[in-house]
């Protein structure tokens, strides 16, 4: 089994690309069964598993797809099958995401129960009680999520979310462009990812009000037009490149990335003493020599501190001067890295869904798991600034939603090598 190696100590100075968001794409390739038209998609990372497996998904179903480079086009002119499986669904939870589009355009879906990230529960409930409530006929059976529409199709509905789900809003938008009548969905996610997707749609025909708000109004059209769409920059990688400059030190470009959608996270970084600023379509991150100062975070829906950038954050606290909080309120089992921190040397205590990191002086290398996709990078982040040398395993978690890692951080200047053939731990 593969592995990455990374040899602690060095600067980070130079420019690293920033790819187009795995969590946007993923949903925007799901759009395209609502058409039977072709949509383009442009700046897709399509390099990624998560994105190869979502294409397993759409071919399975009958969508003809081509890949060159970062772009990807999709026809769903000629879908075969309306079954998502198990063996393919089991691999991500993006692949849920088809059963809104499914249903209704075609008035039927099965889908198997998702998989991905074993970080904590992300049920299905709201999807499905929403969808229903559109007059949807759902039945769990085998491990499928069995549904058909009313004769006629999915009828527009006043739906509120009990707590806010970028899933359940993403499904339920793609459900309601087609259905008759409005949709109004209130506590809804307002993510840029959300905001990227309903852009999309509205190219393809839609008529969606709302979008970055928590009322998002849907107006149902008989047919939606295949169409061009770039994919909004991944605001977590460019989150992630902030946090490995500022373990590092040094100065990094992030070329096309948005200030804007890491707005609660970069006031805590400026904190620590992370200097971040936009030029043009490029984020410049800089820190000097000296230590960073610790903060405490929470993990909020967006606009508040994302989840996904909760594992790296925890990973820069372990050298910061002083003591942090993390207090994890999405995802009950998130927790997973510090195990792995800890054998490098850190000083991490958890209590409940809160955990101490008391800097040290210095983590060590050592050989550690990953144990997700976050848990896994923040480890590769904790490698770059360790004495010795750092062995992630299991780095196929890595792959589902970072683009060529080991080239963009070797290319500003770490140390950082994919191994072929160590045993896995």
């Amino acid at each position: 089994m593969d592995t990455i190696s990374v040899i602690g100590g060095n600067q980070l100075n130079g420019s690293i690309p920033i790819s187009g968001a795995k969590n946007c794409a993923l949903k925007l390739m799901c759009a395209a069964l609502l058409t039977d038209g072709t949509l383009s998609l442009e700046n897709n990372p399509n390099s990624l598993r998560d994105i190869n497996s979502q294409v397993e998904l759409l071919e399975y179903l009958g969508c003809a797809i081509k890949r060159e480079n970062s772009s990807m086009t999709i026809n769903a002119s000629n879908i075969k099958a309306y079954t998502a499986p198990y063996d393919i669904v089991r691999k991500m939870r993006g692949s849920i995401l088809v059963l809104g589009p499914l249903l209704t355009r075609f008035g039927q879906a099965k889908v198997s129960l998702p998989g991905g990230c074993a970080i904590g529960g992300r049920p299905i409930d709201m999807h499905i009680k929403a969808l229903e409530e559109m007059g949807a006929t759902i039945k769990l059976s085998e491990g499928y999520i069995n549904a058909t529409a009313p004769i006629g199709g999915l009828i527009g509905a006043k739906i509120l979310f009990p707590k806010v789900s970028v899933g359940a809003t993403e499904n339920l938008m793609m459900a309601a462009t087609l259905a008759n009548g409005q949709t109004v969905l209130s506590n809804a996610a307002k993510e840029p990812e959300i905001i990227d997707l309903g852009e999309c749609l509205i190219k393809m025909g839609a008529k969606i009000s709302g979008l970055g708000t928590d009322t998002i109004r849907i107006e149902g059209v008989k047919h939606l037009s295949g169409t061009t769409h770039s994919v909004v920059p991944d605001r977590i990688e460019a989150g992630t490149y902030i946090i490995a400059a500022g373990m590092c030190g040094g100065t990094l470009r992030l070329e096309n990335a948005r200030i804007e959608h890491l707005s609660a996270a970069l006031g805590l970084l400026s904190q620590s003493g992370i200097e971040v600023e936009q030029e043009g379509n490029d984020i410049i991150v800089h820190r000097d020599i000296g230590r960073l100062q610790g903060v405490d975070i929470m993990t909020e829906p967006y606009p508040g501190f994302p989840t996904d950038l909760q594992a790296q954050f925890m990973a820069m606290l372990t050298l910061c001067e002083g003591a942090g909080m993390v207090t994890e309120t999405i995802f009950e089992n998130r927790f997973m890295h510090v195990p792995e921190l800890c054998r490098m040397g850190a000083d991490i205590s958890v209590q409940g869904n809160s955990a101490i990191v008391r800097g040290v002086n210095k983590l060590r290398g050592a050989e550690v798991m990953a144990t997700d996709l976050r848990a896994s990078v923040a480890l590769v982040l904790a490698g770059l600034v360790a004495e010795g040398e750092t062995i992630v395993s299991r780095i196929y978690h890595l792959e589902r939603g970072y683009e060529d890692i080991v080239g963009k951080l070797g290319n500003v200047g770490a140390n950082i090598s994919r191994v072929s053939g160590r045993l896995q731990l």
